[in-house]
């Protein structure tokens, strides 16, 4: 069995600007990429960054796995749009410059982060307003065969993010009305917040439509920290998880040196692994 693994340029291969970072990644090994919204705060980028960014990946010869949907401004602690009641024509603008990318690119998966709760505004109200904006995400990315996924975020990390556990997801993921719609199993927020991957993996085999790995804790790359990813990716081939992995991890030292725990070959052919 073998699990495969994309590049999430986000955070890998910082170094150099973002344009860039495809290159390199095609150059250290990676046929597949990952990205959180390449616009930075900005809901809807002039069309020449678009189309830049489409380039960028293009160019390179990589698949872009996944993408977010617009976040809104992270660096001020903002962690999505999908709940909050007064961004939903935001929320909708950047949905249509998301699609129009993934009508391009072929990406077919796309990380819906949830939002921070407002003070001002109701528990009930916003998770009303979650369902109805994760609904019309279903629909248009539906369309081209993608995935909505929803993730879990650690605590004292993501401000007052409500969803912490598998269940806090797949509770707003059984709100919605759509098949399409999933968890994304990133197992650094998991680990951070209690959760045992192997529990994880046997209770909600058939609900992770994507995973991501940073080991825990420091959020660094496989071996810095406590998590057994031999053990774990053998686990998930054997739950039948098909998908990327994606690393999504801030490397300790250059990115370049932060990948030697992944041979070079099996970072586009897979990482061979043992059944369990």
């Amino acid at each position: 069995m073998r699990v495969r693994f994309s590049a999430n340029i986000s955070l890998l291969f910082a170094e150099l600007p973002l344009l860039e970072r495809p290159a390199a990644a095609a150059a250290a090994g990676f046929d597949a990429i990952e990205a959180w919204w390449p616009f930075g705060a900005v809901a809807v980028p002039a069309t020449a960054d678009v189309d830049a960014f489409i380039s960028a990946v293009g160019d390179a010869g990589v698949h872009l796995a996944a993408l977010n949907l617009y976040a809104g401004d992270m660096p001020a602690g903002e962690r999505g749009l999908v709940s909050l009641p007064d961004r939903r024509q935001q929320f909708a603008d950047s949905l249509d410059v998301l699609v129009g990318i993934a009508t391009q690119t072929g990406t077919k998966h796309f990380n819906a982060l949830y939002g921070v709760r407002q003070r001002d505004v109701s528990a009930q109200e916003q998770d009303d307003v979650g369902c109805e904006n994760l609904t019309a995400a279903a629909k248009a990315l539906g369309a081209l065969d993608g995935t909505v996924l929803v993730e879990p975020l650690a605590r004292g990390e993501n401000g007052a993010y409500p969803l912490t556990s598998p269940d806090d997801v797949l509770a707003v993921v059984g709100r919605v009305p759509a098949a399409n719609v999933a968890m994304l199993a990133d197992f650094y927020h998991l680990t951070q917040n209690g959760h045992a991957w192997k529990n994880v993996i046997d209770a909600h085999a058939n609900r992770i439509g994507h995973v991501q790995i940073a080991d825990a804790p420091g959020r660094h790359q496989p071996g810095t920290g406590s998590i057994e990813f031999p053990a774990l990716f053998a686990h998930l081939a054997q739950s039948g998880y098909n998908g990327y992995i994606g690393l999504e991890y801030r490397p300790e030292g250059s990115t370049v040196d932060s990948l030697a725990w992944l041979p070079t070959e099996a970072r586009s052919a897979g990482l061979e692994v043992a059944a369990r």
